[in-house]
């Protein structure tokens, strides 16, 4: 399969992305760059966990947004144009109170003005905690 990428990333390029921002306070980490997905892992600790102690469902709809707008940023030419999240949805199968949960973005739509993206997140024994589905619009730097 041809990678659907605008040019070859390295996960060393998408390291480069994190310093000083929301995924490196929640601890995401970018682990994988496939031919037409991303994956992504979070830990699951007291940083993430809603008062009940077991992951909050806001922290997975962080994980889910993060890889699918940076899936997204990945095949358009950053030096004309961006991405940003416009709509996102999520539901929550399952609880998961340690560990890490495991995120994967694919391209359901990718058009010149928005893409659509499902990410699917699942836990160590690989059961599926949280299916998302985000809406990313793709603007010209210049119309900032």
């Amino acid at each position: 399969m041809k990678p659907i990428w605008f040019k070859p990333y390295t996960l060393k390029d998408l390291e480069k992305l994190r310093p000083k921002t929301l995924i490196t306070h929640l601890g995401i980490e970018f682990i994988e760059v496939g031919p037409d997905f991303v994956t992504g892992r979070m830990p699951v600790d007291e940083r993430v966990h809603q008062i009940s102690g077991v992951l909050h469902g806001g922290a997975s709809v962080v994980l889910a947004e993060t890889l699918g707008s940076l899936g997204a940023t990945l095949v358009v030419d950053t030096d004309k144009q961006f991405c940003v999240g416009q709509e996102i949805n999520a539901n929550h199968l399952r609880s998961v109170a340690s560990g890490h949960v495991i995120g994967v973005a694919r391209p359901f739509h990718i058009g010149a003005t928005s893409h659509v993206w499902g990410i699917d997140i699942r836990d160590e024994r690989e059961k599926l905690v949280c299916v998302s589905r985000l809406t990313v619009a793709v603007r010209d730097l210049k119309a900032q």
